[in-house]
């Protein structure tokens, strides 16, 4: 198996909300549409899927309760701290929940976290450091 992740699916309490959430809120693009799942365009990166969350928890064969961390975080990695800035305001308008606000962070670069409307977690980061980051933009 290769260190790569082909696609990333997400099981959320609502799906036309989440989907607003991303398209409205954060300007991304949807790219197929199947009324029990949605997926947005890639803009190079992974595929990303949004399930209801009852039917994703069923069909890979586990309970959709759940709570607290669920030990997976999304990072998002930028060239620049304004656009860190940029993104976790436009997330906060659209109904996020921030979690850290931008700063700098305790390894020398510069972040901010937030969660969606689903409590998924994306860390949003920038490093003037780093020479082979994979930049999501």
């Amino acid at each position: 198996m290769k260190a790569h992740v082909s696609s990333i699916l997400l099981g959320v309490r609502d799906l036309d909300r989440a989907t607003r959430f991303y398209t409205e809120g954060l300007g991304w693009t949807v790219k197929h549409n199947y009324g029990v799942s949605v997926f947005f365009e890639q803009d190079g990166g992974s595929l990303i899927g949004f399930y209801g969350r009852e039917g994703l928890a069923d069909q890979v064969g586990t309970s959709a309760d759940g709570s607290g961390f669920s030990g997976m975080v999304l990072q998002y990695i930028v060239r620049s701290e304004d656009r860190v800035d940029e993104i976790i305001a436009e997330a906060e308008k659209a109904g996020a929940t921030i979690l850290k606000p931008p700063a700098a962070l305790q390894w020398g670069g510069y972040g901010a976290t937030f969660a969606d409307l689903d409590g998924y977690v994306w860390s949003l980061a920038f490093s003037a450091q780093g020479k082979d980051q994979p930049y999501a933009e």
